[in-house]
C-alpha cells in the first residue's frame, strides 16, 4: 500500500484458533496478502510460542491462541537483492562457500533473505536447514562455513573456539608496509578490542607504487569484531575501502578477503583445506 510506513513493527497477540497467518497479518498491518507472503518468505515475521520465538514463513499456518506474532517491516531491507555466492564444497553436514562482498553472514529480526545461510537453505540439493558457525563481515568476502545439522554447528563452532581452525586473510592497505614483515617474522598487533584480548599477525606480500598501497597476508589468534580492520588501522595502515576505521571518503569496496581455511573434519577426521588463491 502506498501509505504503508517505510518501517514499522507490529506485535499481535492471538486470542483464538480461527486465523491463518496471512489473513491475520494482512488485517492487522494493512499490507496486501501478497506483500505479507513476501515479508514472511524474507524472514521478517516471527511467532512466539511459550519460551520459543522462531521465524514464521508459512502463509497458511494456523495460529493458536496464546501465541504472539511479530512483524518487522523495513521496506529498504526487504527490497535488497541477495548476491549469489559460490559453492566451494558440499560435505553434507556442512558446506563451504565463497561469500561475496555485501552478503550477510546472518540475518536480523528485519529479514534474512540476503544471508549466506538462507541462500544455502534455498539452493542446496537436497534442501537442508542452515546454522551459523562463524561470521564474516558484510563488507568482507571469502570462505565461510555453513552447518546443516545442529550437531555439526556445535562441533564446528567448537573448533573455532578452541582455535583449531587455520584462517588466513589478504588485505590491501593504504601506504607502503614494512617489507621485512614476512610470514616467518610478521608484524604483531595485540591491542585489546572492546576490552577483550586480540592478536593479529601481518605479513608483507607486495607493494603497488602507482596506488601507494600494500597487499598483506593476515592470520589471527582471536576473532573479535572488525579485528583485522581495527588492528591494521592501529598500525597506521587502514584497509582500503574501510569507511568505518579507515580513510574518510574511501569509496572502494572493502579490500579484505578470507582466502584460506584449514581444519580437521569432525566427521571424517581428515584434514580439510580450502584455498581460494590456489584456484586463481
Amino acid at each position: 500500500m502506498s501509505d504503508t510506513p517505510s518501517q514499522f513493527e507490529k506485535h499481535i497477540i492471538i486470542s483464538s484458533d480461527e486465523h491463518l497467518a496471512v489473513d491475520l497479518i494482512a488485517a492487522e498491518t494493512g499490507l496486501a496478502k501478497q506483500q505479507v507472503k513476501l515479508v514472511m518468505k524474507k524472514g521478517a515475521v516471527w511467532v512466539t510460542r511459550g519460551k520459543n520465538t522462531l521465524r514464521l514463513r508459512r502463509a497458511k499456518k494456523a495460529l493458536k491462541s496464546g501465541e504472539t506474532v511479530h512483524v518487522y517491516y523495513d521496506r529498504h531491507v526487504l527490497e535488497l537483492q541477495p548476491i549469489e555466492p559460490e559453492l566451494i564444497m558440499d560435505v553434507g553436514q556442512y558446506s563451504i562457500w565463497n561469500k561475496p562482498y555485501g552478503m550477510l553472514s546472518q540475518g536480523s529480526k528485519w529479514g534474512d533473505h540476503c544471508t549466506i545461510t538462507r541462500w544455502a537453505e534455498q539452493h542446496l540439493t537436497p534442501q537442508r536447514p542452515s546454522f551459523v558457525v562463524h561470521r564474516l563481515d558484510r563488507a568482507a568476502n571469502g570462505l565461510i562455513i555453513v552447518a546443516h545439522e545442529k550437531k555439526a554447528a556445535v562441533a564446528l563452532s567448537a573448533l573455532f573456539e578452541q582455535r583449531k581452525v587455520d584462517k588466513r586473510y589478504q588485505i590491501w592497505v593504504h601506504g607502503h608496509f614494512d617489507e621485512k614483515a614476512s610470514k616467518q617474522t610478521p608484524t604483531r598487533s595485540d591491542n585489546d578490542i572492546d576490552g577483550r584480548h586480540a592478536v593479529s599477525h601481518f605479513s608483507f606480500v607486495q607493494y603497488d607504487q602507482n596506488l601507494d598501497r600494500s597487499l598483506l597476508d593476515v592470520s589471527i589468534e582471536t576473532g573479535r569484531k572488525h579485528q583485522i580492520r581495527r588492528h591494521s588501522a592501529d598500525l597506521g595502515f587502514p584497509v582500503v575501502g574501510d569507511r568505518l576505521h579507515g580513510v574518510a571518503g574511501d569509496k572502494e569496496d572493502l579490500q579484505l578477503s578470507a582466502y584460506y581455511l584449514s581444519f580437521i573434519c569432525p566427521y571424517t577426521h581428515q584434514q580439510r583445506e580450502y584455498d581460494l588463491l590456489k584456484s586463481e
